[in-house]
């Protein structure tokens, strides 16, 4: 008699694999496409993922359909290190996103970020060259500082209109200098700078920062401030997701667990007993 739970098993690898291919397609894809850090690194995240998933939905589609014992053994391993692998990875993301938050300001629209107000381990890895230096390339070729208000173009935003634009995250802090430097606005991404003696001293991202488009602020510390607060905001939705999926997966490795015991049961049954011979 065919078991439920293997039919339910070998229903959800089948649709997992089914997904599994157009995420490795897409990881393919981006390989010969992408020609950027951020396309690159995507890139390897997608195959990853895409492939892992075809493996172990591969496994557990074979040992649940065809009742093959030892390669639901294999599934069951693969899919309790996946549940490992999602509970730290949750567990760390919550312990590093929980500080650090945008500072509001009287009169804008937007906030402004500070890169102390986030964890050290953050900090480190914003604070890397070649990291670093990756996410800037990333930034320039997203032009995510070209000036737009709504869908239209905002390089003559008047002053007042750009005062109370709600930025992101990032846009506050690569795209504009630091509020406390006290540059004066002439454009989105044009800013006369005060003297030097009248430059705060506290801080060197308003040194930093420069009219050019390609430069803007994207070396100061206020532009890593942002990606990490961006960073945050999509780990932490991020881990909310990882919840659910846990549950998931634990709803599935149980399954897998009984069609792996009614497995074992129906090789017990096609065994002989001892010191039966067949003829």
């Amino acid at each position: 008699m065919v078991r439920i739970s293997n039919n339910v098993l070998g229903i959800i690898n089948i649709i997992a694999f089914i997904l599994s291919i157009p995420i490795f397609v897409t990881g393919v894809w981006l390989s010969r496409q992408g020609n950027t850090e951020c396309a690159r690194s995507l890139e390897k995240v997608f195959v990853a993922f895409g492939v892992f998933l075809m493996i172990i939905s591969i496994a557990g589609i074979v040992g649940a359909c065809f009742r093959v014992s030892w390669i639901l053994c294999l599934y069951l391993f693969l899919m309790f290190v996946l549940i490992i692998l999602v509970l730290c990875s949750t567990i760390f993301v919550l312990a590093v996103t929980h500080k650090g938050a945008g500072k509001a300001l009287s009169g804008r629209g937007y906030k402004e970020y500070r890169l102390g107000d986030y964890s050290h381990w953050l900090q480190n890895r914003v604070n890397n060259y070649e990291k670093w230096r990756r996410i800037k390339t990333c930034l320039q070729y997203s032009k995510v500082c070209m000036p737009t208000i709504g869908n239209h173009d905002a390089s003559n935003a008047p002053a007042h209109l750009f005062y109370s634009k709600r930025l992101s995250a990032i846009q506050s802090g690569c795209c504009k200098p630091p509020d406390w430097c006290n540059f004066t606005y002439v454009s989105p991404t044009y800013w006369n700078k005060p003297t030097e003696a009248e430059l705060p001293y506290t801080t060197t991202d308003c040194a930093l920062w420069q009219n050019d488009p390609n430069v803007l602020c994207l070396d100061c510390e206020s532009c890593k401030a942002g990606i990490l607060d961006n960073l945050k905001s999509t780990w932490k939705k991020a881990a909310i997701v990882n919840t659910v999926f846990l549950k998931c997966l634990t709803v599935v490795y149980a399954i897998g667990c009984c069609a792996f015991r009614n497995t074992r049961k129906d090789d017990s049954w096609k065994r002989p007993p001892s010191g039966f011979v067949v003829q």
